[in-house]
Formats: C-alpha cells, sequence, structure tokens
C-alpha cells in the first residue's frame, strides 16, 4: 500500500499547471540524464535537484518516503552486492569472519529473541536488518573456535559506485512519482497520445498505446486496494499473512490470486462496457474536452530539460 505509483493528488502548484506533454518530455530527458551521468557528486546534485522539484510540487514529502521504502529491499541488496564483490579502489576495510563457540551462541540468541520480539515491532524491517547486522558482528568475535567463514574487505570504489546506484534508483522513483502525482489520468492519457503521435507516421497504434498505459496507472492504486481490502477479509476468518511455514504462505497468496484475477476480470468488462457506451473504438478519431497549449513555463522547463544533458556531458569533460 506504499506504492505511490499511479495516485493523483490535488494541488496548487506550478507543476500540476504545467502541460502534460511538457512534464512526459522532461521526464524523459531526466531519465536519460542520469544514465548520463557518471559522476557520484553530480548524481548527487541531481538528487538535491529532484527534492526541490518534490517540495515545490506542495506534496508532502513524507508520500514519497513511504513510495521508496518499498524498495529498502532492493536498495540494501544493491549495497551489499558492491560491497562484497567490487574490489576495486583503495582498501577501507577489512575483518575475518569466524565461526565460534561464543558467536554461535550469540547468533541462536538473536534469532530466538527476534522471533519472540518481532510482533510487538512496528517497523519490522529495521528491525530484521540490525538483528542481521547484530549477527553478523558477532561473527567478527575471534575467540579461537570452530571455523574460517568468510573475508570481508571494503573498499573505496565498492563505497562509491553503491551510493550512486543508490542515488539514480531514488531519482528515478521519485521522477515517475512526481508525474503521476502532479498529473490527472485523463490529462496524462492525451499528453501521451501526443508525444507518440510522430510514430503514427510509421503505423504504430498510439492511441491504443497510450490508452493502455494510462489504464494501467490508473489501476495500480486501485487493486492495490482491492487486495488490501481481501487481506483484512481474510485476516478477520482467522489468516495470518505474516506467519506460518513456507507452505502455509503460498496457500495464502494463492488465495489471495484468485479473488484479485475475478475482481481484475470484472473491473476489465465493466470498463470496457463503460468505453464502448460512451463511443470509443480503437483507432477511430476522437476530440479532445481540453486542449492543450503551451505556455512560458512549459517551454522554459523543456529548455532546461533538453539543456541538462549536454551539461552533464560538458561538465564531466
Amino acid at each position: 500500500m506504499r506504492i505511490i505509483i499511479g495516485q493523483y493528488l490535488p494541488a496548487d502548484s506550478w507543476i500540476h499547471k504545467l502541460d502534460p506533454r511538457a512534464k512526459l518530455i522532461a521526464l524523459i530527458l531526466l531519465i536519460a540524464t542520469t544514465f548520463v551521468i557518471g559522476n557520484l557528486y553530480t548524481m548527487i546534485g541531481l538528487l538535491v535537484f529532484t527534492i526541490i522539484l518534490v517540495q515545490s510540487s506542495k506534496i508532502p514529502l513524507s508520500r514519497f518516503i513511504k513510495g521508496i521504502e518499498s524498495l529498502v529491499f532492493l536498495l540494501f541488496f544493491t549495497v551489499i552486492f558492491q560491497m562484497l564483490f567490487n574490489k576495486n579502489g583503495t582498501l577501507l576495510f577489512s575483518t575475518d569472519l569466524n565461526l565460534t563457540w561464543l558467536n554461535l551462541g550469540i547468533i541462536v540468541i538473536l534469532i530466538v529473541g527476534y522471533n519472540l520480539v518481532k510482533k510487538m515491532i512496528k517497523r519490522r524491517f529495521i528491525f530484521f536488518l540490525a538483528t542481521v547486522a547484530l549477527m553478523v558482528y558477532s561473527l567478527t568475535f575471534d575467540m579461537g573456535g570452530l571455523i574460517k567463514v568468510f573475508n570481508i574487505s571494503i573498499y573505496t570504489d565498492a563505497v562509491k559506485f553503491a551510493s550512486f546506484l543508490v542515488t539514480r534508483i531514488l531519482i528515478l522513483v521519485s521522477l515517475s512519482s512526481l508525474l503521476t502525482l502532479t498529473t490527472k489520468p485523463t490529462e496524462l492519457n492525451n499528453g501521451l497520445e501526443s508525444v507518440l503521435k510522430p510514430f503514427k507516421l510509421i503505423k504504430v497504434p498510439t492511441e491504443e498505446i497510450s490508452m493502455m498505459i494510462s489504464i494501467a496507472l490508473r489501476f495500480i492504486p486501485t487493486l492495490l486496494d482491492e487486495a488490501n481490502k481481501i487481506i483484512k477479509a481474510q485476516a478477520s476468518r482467522g489468516v495470518d499473512f505474516k506467519e506460518g511455514t513456507l507452505r502455509q504462505k503460498i496457500v495464502q497468496i494463492i488465495a489471495l490470486l484468485i479473488p484479485m484475477f475475478i475482481i481484475s476480470f470484472k473491473r476489465a468488462d465493466d470498463l470496457a462496457n463503460a468505453m464502448e457506451a460512451r463511443s470509443y473504438f480503437p483507432g477511430k478519431p476522437r476530440s479532445k474536452l481540453v486542449d492543450f497549449k503551451f505556455r512560458f513555463v512549459d517551454y522554459a522547463v523543456l529548455t532546461f530539460a533538453i539543456a541538462l544533458i549536454p551539461s552533464v556531458i560538458l561538465l564531466a569533460i
């Protein structure tokens, strides 16, 4: 339920008033800029710029933080893999992990304590990370014992590249969320259709593609809300999605997926009937309720976004 992509929050900000075509093109150019940047400090500067954009949108920063919380696993494993397998640069830290009777006992105590206390902890994932960190730290105690497990060596390039990747992911997620949070689904659909219009010259069905993308974005929060209702309904009947063996969790997931598929098919059928009742037919010419017009601020945003890529390249040179 922390996923915010696909949701729209009304507010009176300059980003909300931008032409959706300008926002789409600027987003594409900013995303392209993140893949052109090869320097950590430049990437951090772009992250600061993204935070300024988020603040100027008058959308609470907490909404973006909740959306980023769903990526904690991805960010965590990105950092861990870089720390363990990137051996370039200067050595910062090195230690041996030894399995001794002392740290084996500490690990057992931590595992038992985690299972006893985790139900009372709200931020369970943070508690899990802290427990794992303590378990790894206990392996550094060399009291003479069983076997040497592993050697951890952390290098400067591993820290820099891990920070670089994490910063890039945060920028991409924040910019994508900013687009959907500040643009109505109808405007996003019409803007996407206008941006893709040149592809009609090579027989690409741009109207159908833009409609499918906008419908998918529109129904992400709706289907998540339906999934949350099903989970609560099944929890009231004694099903616990957080506990149980692997087999029990697989059965619980299947019990969640089946009604989700049924609800999705029903919503798709209702939506198709509603679109047909409003005389929507794929490929047929349609008029627009609102005609988009570029203003000075739209041209300024596009000029800045276009100039950003060569500026980054020149800065790297």
